[in-house]
């Protein structure tokens, strides 16, 4: 995956995440559960896509040289 199609998807959800927050009217709550989930949900895609997480459960950690 390269780095461009990383950042461009990151963009993405963060104007949809922003869009839903600022248009459709949600309680505090909700909202705030909302943006928990998004945020979650992008850190692991992330892990994945880097590399760092491999099948469910396989954690490897990057060889430092």
């Amino acid at each position: 995956m390269s780095l461009i199609s990383v950042v461009l998807t990151l963009i993405v959800v963060g104007v949809l995440l922003w869009l839903i927050n600022t248009y459709i009217p949600m309680q505090g709550t909700i909202k705030s559960l909302l943006n928990a989930v998004v945020v979650i949900a992008v850190v692991i895609w992330l892990l994945y896509a880097f590399g760092v997480l491999g099948h469910p459960g396989d954690i490897r950690i990057p060889q430092v040289k």
